[in-house]
């Protein structure tokens, strides 16, 4: 059963998995961001250990047969960067990351976004401009949230 497990376990697969699992994470934010379910699966530690899993499992197939410590070499320039994109595994661990990271930008602006009665509207925006474009959603929320609070916090 394992082998069948592992068998399965391809980066394709480990992708897609990735990418439709995240969806219900993210659609738990927009319309249920208080309910218990939420806290449950995304407030808690269940998502990042979900994604957590697929990055070791990758970065442990990348250990057995390739060189996991070329990804120290994305430092030395963009050259070297898409070297390292081209290769299927390397580039899947960086794109679970961008999922784990962006979940978690998701729920800090889902919970901050009480603290300061921010709209729902602009919150659901932000949550969906930060699902696909990250940083830009965050920033988007940010200046949301100093109409909101009517100040400026650069460090929270």
């Amino acid at each position: 059963m394992a082998e069948n497990l592992i068998s399965f376990l391809t980066y394709e697969n480990i992708y897609h998995i990735a990418n439709i699992g995240v969806i219900p994470f993210w659609l738990l934010l927009i319309f249920t961001p208080n309910h218990f379910v939420t806290s449950f699966l995304v407030k808690s530690i269940v998502a990042p250990m979900l994604l957590s899993a697929a990055y070791l499992f990758v970065a442990y197939q990348i250990y057995i047969t390739d060189n996991l410590f070329e990804i120290f070499n994305l430092y030395f320039g963009l050259e070297e960067l898409y070297a390292i994109f081209s290769n299927e595994a390397f580039l899947l661990i960086f794109w679970l990351h961008f999922l784990s990271i962006s979940l978690f930008v998701g729920n800090w602006i889902a919970s901050d976004s009480r603290t300061y009665s921010v709209s729902r509207f602009f919150v659901i925006l932000a949550l969906i401009i930060t699902y696909f474009t990250g940083p830009v959603g965050l920033i988007f929320y940010w200046i949301v949230r100093i109409i909101y609070s009517k100040k400026i916090n650069y460090y929270d």
